[in-house]
């Protein structure tokens, strides 16, 4: 029967250790893109042309501001996929341990 087991203890630890602070930076990230922090507006994708031709400049900075929020949401649940995955990794590296082969 073929093993699921493809990484090691630490390396399942670490990947852990780094999806929950993804989740935790990137959940916050699309929160304050989705309140429309101005701090951020440095992040926001948009050249100075989208400005100039538009007729309401602020609805199409608020769309962006949405767009990377939403970004920043979805890469939080990759790393929510990522923990999943570790966790699993560990579990089966903790069983290994007791397996007499």
């Amino acid at each position: 029967m073929p093993s699921l087991l493809f990484c090691g203890p630490k390396l399942a630890a670490c990947g852990i250790v780094l999806s929950i602070w993804g989740v935790v930076m990137l959940s916050m990230l699309g929160i304050f893109f989705s309140a429309k922090s101005a701090v951020l507006i440095e992040d926001v994708p948009f050249t100075e042309e989208d400005i100039r031709d538009d007729k309401n400049p602020p609805q199409t900075i608020y769309g962006l501001y949405n767009q990377v929020g939403i970004n920043c949401f979805i890469a939080a649940a990759i790393y929510v996929g990522v923990g999943a995955v570790s966790l699993c990794q560990v579990r089966l590296n903790k069983r290994q341990e007791y397996m007499v082969t």
